[in-house]
């Protein structure tokens, strides 16, 4: 079963200036939208409303995520109550506009691309906080690693500690590449 998939924009929506950005927010899922299926509950739900709240007050913060194509999974019990699930896949290229820009990551002596899309959090009075959607199902790498974001919370224990290196590193290789200037907490 597919969620439904939103519009892509006719036009890319400018990014807003990422260089007076101090905050970077990183969460593993992230509740955007009901027909992105980039959270499972809680957490996703937390970083969301966080989010919101963030571009409500017009807080310098952007937003790092997975994309997870094939979203979490959907459950399903039977009349004797097994549970079976199902992937929700969805795609990116059709529903969001692109980032623009790829990083790369060393990971265990191999490189991977990564790729990100951007979803708009806009608050109550316009400002925008972006969230950038990172993607490795990119032509060139290695087959393992495009699938690193296509399940939340999907597979072992090393597929979570790949996908947790593509968000932290990846995401910070991301804000550098935008132009992102943190400030230093030391």
């Amino acid at each position: 079963m597919s969620l439904p998939t939103p519009a892509a924009p006719a036009i890319d929506p400018p990014t807003p200036d990422l260089s007076t950005r101090r905050i970077a927010y990183f969460s593993m899922e992230v509740a955007l939208s009901p027909a992105l299926p980039t959270y499972s509950g809680g957490l996703g739900m937390l970083a969301g409303d966080t989010l919101r709240s963030a571009a409500d007050t017009s807080a310098p913060m952007v937003a790092i995520s997975l994309v997870h194509r094939r979203g979490y999974f959907r459950q399903h019990l039977d009349a004797v109550g097994q549970q079976t699930e199902t992937d929700v896949p969805w795609s990116p290229e059709t529903t969001l506009p692109s980032a623009k820009k790829t990083v790369t990551v060393a990971m265990q002596g191999r490189e991977i691309s990564i790729c990100a899309w951007r979803f708009d959090v806009v608050g109550v009075e316009g400002h925008i906080i972006p969230v950038f959607l990172l993607d490795t199902d990119l032509e060139g790498n290695d087959p393992y690693d495009r699938h690193l974001t296509d399940h939340l919370y999907g597979g072992d224990t090393y597929y979570r500690l790949c996908q947790e290196t593509v968000l932290g590193l990846g995401g910070v290789a991301l804000l550098q590449a935008l132009g992102m200037k943190p400030r230093s907490t030391t």
